[in-house]
């Protein structure tokens, strides 16, 4: 319990949703209203110090900055596009590094965060995978990249009301892997206490963790969306090796019951990238419309976007064509996602951050071109 002067473990207030500030609140033997009071300080004011948090009492003021804190990841460099897309590397508290980007279109701007310090899923065409993992990001540093980016933003923005009007967990690492971290900061995006931002806007993304998707569908109503990439289990065994323990059609069940879920009319993403001569043929478009038969979904096409060391190569735009004409054609909603942000590898599947990897499964990658990722990486 906590008492007026009884030491306790420093929190981080930025990790905490509306549920866990009610519980924080009555521990400590205070009003429910303290929770409005304080998030907003939080997350619409951006406050950075107990201290100025002028409606609430000096000794209150003083118990929050005895028992928590409210800390960023730092940000160690800030990248800009020539297509306007921007990237930042953030250190986390494990001391490594992680990427979040932000891309701006004509009325939205899509935030892409990070979930983990690296990944642990190694799929083959992904090159934060071939930097190994290191640890989970805590609610606080996930939510803190939104906090981070829409401050930032804000100035370069200034005719906008709102800079992030969409979020999306398709960073560094496997957002299901990290589940309750991952929930708590989704809700705080969600929570008009935090930042407000639609269940239709915020985006979770998943290489295929199913036992996640059906916990997710039990803890919020955020979008999903899956990285299939493949239309057959041979093929994806080999891209997404989660597919050997959980495999396309129980990735499709577990997506059908969770679109079911949500209702109004709400379909799932699917992802696909698409590699030159591996995926991408006529065959491969059929027979993916085949097995998403009863999905509600629509399909964004991803070209490989190519990184040091890769086998992979990127489909001729002519070739990534006749793919969406045969999903378009049987009934499947189909866009071509445009590379954004590929000057300073900020475009899906590029982000490698610089993770002390504690896997040691990449030896042999980082043996061969670790030293070119290391010069990359300083050169940010």
């Amino acid at each position: 319990m906590i008492g007026q002067g009884d030491p306790s473990p420093a929190v981080n207030f930025l990790g905490l949703d509306r549920e866990g500030m009610l519980a924080l609140m009555a521990e400590m033997g205070e009003k429910p209203y303290r929770v409005e009071q304080i998030m907003k300080w939080l997350h619409h004011r951006d406050v950075n110090d107990f201290q100025e948090m002028t409606d609430i009492s000096r000794a209150l003021r003083d118990r929050l900055s005895t028992i928590g804190s409210i800390e960023e990841p730092a940000i160690l460099k800030d990248l800009q596009s020539t297509d306007g897309t921007r990237k930042w590397l953030l250190k986390a508290r494990s001391g490594s590094a992680i990427e979040m980007v932000f891309i701006p279109e004509p009325g939205r701007g899509t935030l892409c965060v990070s979930s983990q310090v690296g990944c642990a899923l190694d799929c083959s065409f992904c090159s934060t995978g071939k930097q190994g993992y290191n640890s989970d990001l805590t609610a606080s540093e996930i939510v803190a990249q939104v906090r981070i980016a829409r401050r930032v933003l804000a100035d370069a923005y200034p005719d906008r009301d709102r800079v992030v009007t969409n979020v999306v967990l398709m960073g560094m690492g496997e957002p299901l892997l990290n589940f309750d971290n991952v929930a708590t900061a989704i809700s705080v995006m969600m929570d008009d206490l935090g930042y407000g931002i639609s269940k239709r806007r915020v985006t979770l993304s998943t290489a295929g963790v199913v036992p996640g998707i059906y916990r997710m569908a039990e803890t919020t109503d955020a979008s999903l969306a899956i990285s299939l990439h493949a239309s057959n289990d041979a093929l994806r065994n080999e891209l997404v090796p989660i597919n050997r323990k959980y495999p396309i059609s129980m990735l499709l069940e577990a997506s059908r019951a969770y679109a079911a879920g949500l209702g109004e009319k709400r379909t799932v993403t699917v992802e696909y990238i698409l590699l030159d001569g591996i995926n991408d043929s006529l065959e491969d478009a059929a027979e993916l419309t085949r097995i998403l038969q009863g999905l509600p979904c629509k399909i964004n096409l991803i070209p490989f976007n190519p990184f040091p060391g890769s086998e992979y190569r990127r489909p001729s735009d002519n070739r990534v064509r006749r793919f969406q004409d045969i999903v378009i054609a049987a009934g499947y909603s189909a866009m071509v996602r445009t590379t954004r942000g590929a000057d300073i590898d900020a475009a899906c599947g590029q982000l490698v951050g610089k993770v002390a990897d504690k896997t040691r499964r990449q030896a042999r990658y980082r043996e061969q071109y670790g030293q070119q990722n290391e010069i990359a990486v300083r050169a940010l």
